[in-house]
């Protein structure tokens, strides 16, 4: 049995952990709820600028825009990794690239090779560990999402499917459901489909005034729509990673005091185990002389 001074740097050590837990906590809670309102905040331009493409995809049949165009020739696909830039969230990112990993195994045996654009230091690594081609990354994004971080590495994959090299994006992501709750989620970013696009069904479409003309109108709507799915995706994963970090660092906060708890009472019965040797010992000598 370790001695009382050995348990009580344990205790100490513990402790001291569970001041750390509990701070971590605590700023997981603050900055969740930024990132929520953030997120939330985004929502509504994703789905009005959704809405507006559903509406000129439909009005105009006789223009296709090259994202709308299904490829199958190049026989190569890119993947678009969201995760997170620091651990500690709990099994968020484990999560999310367990899907990555089950669609990579399906799209080799298929006999399609990938290209993989990396948002965060976790999806990185773990691209970089299994092998796979990593054509660009942004890693440290901060706290807050900025658009201009993000268009460069996505734009290599955009350009490459316009120009016919990829036969389809997909975007891995963690959708932000509620604060205990969040999903990981793997879908197609390209080709876009008339059914992705029309976010609500109606029986009537209509159509606008174009300045200077249809096409060009589409063409740059629709990349602000893809950019809009990605500044979407990686706002949903920074709410997840905040809500995900505060329960983690919660869970752990519990655990500390368990197990402060458990190292008290073991503490007290080998104190308890001494007094006693100590008493008996006594008693001993007593009787001797």
């Amino acid at each position: 049995m370790a001695s009382g001074k050995e348990i009580r740097g344990k205790i100490k050590s513990v402790e001291n952990t569970k001041k750390i837990t509990k701070a971590m906590e605590m700023v997981a809670a603050s900055k969740m709820r930024k990132a929520q309102d953030r997120m939330r905040a985004a929502r509504p331009y994703s789905e009005k600028i959704r809405n507006i493409t559903s509406n000129l995809s439909q009005a105009n049949p006789e223009y296709t825009h090259p994202f709308m165009v299904v490829q199958d020739q190049s026989k190569k696909v890119g993947l678009i990794v969201v995760t997170t830039d620091k651990g500690l969230c709990g099994g968020l990112n484990t999560n999310v690239l367990r899907l990555v990993t089950s669609k990579l195994r399906e799209l080799e045996a298929k006999g399609s090779k990938i290209e993989a654009v990396a948002i965060g230091n976790k999806g990185l690594g773990f691209l970089n560990r299994i092998g796979a081609k990593v054509v660009s990354h942004a890693v440290q994004l901060g706290d807050t999402p900025h658009l201009d971080k993000l268009i460069g590495p996505v734009k290599l994959l955009l350009d490459a499917y316009q120009d016919g090299k990829l036969d389809a994006v997909y975007l891995s992501y963690t959708k932000f459901i509620n604060t205990m709750k969040q999903e990981p989620v793997l879908e197609q970013l390209l080709p876009l489909t008339a059914d992705k696009l029309a976010a609500d069904k109606h029986t009537h479409t209509w159509d606008y005034i174009y300045e200077p003309d249809a096409n060009t109108v589409i063409d740059e709507l629709l990349v602000r729509y893809v950019e809009a799915l990605i500044f979407q995706a990686v706002a949903e994963n920074m709410a997840s990673e905040q809500s995900a970090r505060m329960v983690a660092m919660k869970s752990a906060s519990d655990n500390a005091g368990n197990v402060i708890g458990e190292l008290k009472l073991v503490y007290n019965k080998t104190r308890q185990a001494a007094i006693t040797k100590e008493l008996s010992e006594i008693v001993a000598g007593a009787a001797a002389v």
